[in-house]
């Protein structure tokens, strides 16, 4: 998803606020889950988040996302974000996140997914690193 940065996304300096480009991750991940579920999602954590560097009044922002490990009923979903300087086309790494999607039917319960099949080495790669953040996040205490 690309949107093009306006002056009502950002402070009056130029730059873009930050829940801007998180608003926009999580539309793009929204969107990955669910076409890989066929179902709908609700977003359950945003894992990390990583702002690289600022955005600006008039970038266009590109955010992309890929499903990167998938259990019984939730999925992990990365993102990145390439903010682009139109006029010179420059393109600059800006942030990058890991959310958690749960699928859940019409009355919010959850809901098995399709697998997740890895082809290529990197799809395997993003797969492995996935698995381990899952058991990082499963060893984190639960908060209410």
């Amino acid at each position: 998803m690309s949107r093009t940065m306006l002056p009502s996304d950002a402070n009056p300096y130029g730059n873009v606020h930050g829940g801007e480009v998180m608003k926009l991750i999580d539309e793009v991940a929204g969107a990955a889950a669910t076409r890989h579920a066929r179902a709908r999602v609700v977003t359950a954590r945003i894992d990390e988040l990583s702002f690289l560097a600022p955005v600006y009044v008039g970038h266009l922002v590109t955010a992309k996302a890929s499903v990167n490990h998938v259990g019984r009923t939730s999925m992990e979903i990365g993102v990145r974000v390439e903010a682009e300087d139109m006029l010179t086309g420059n393109v600059v790494h800006v942030a990058s996140a890991y959310l958690v999607f749960v699928a859940t039917d019409e009355r919010g319960q959850p809901v098995p997914l399709p697998p997740l099949v890895a082809e290529t080495d990197d799809e395997r790669r993003r797969l492995s690193a996935a698995e381990a953040r899952r058991a990082l996040r499963l060893k984190r205490p639960r908060t209410a």
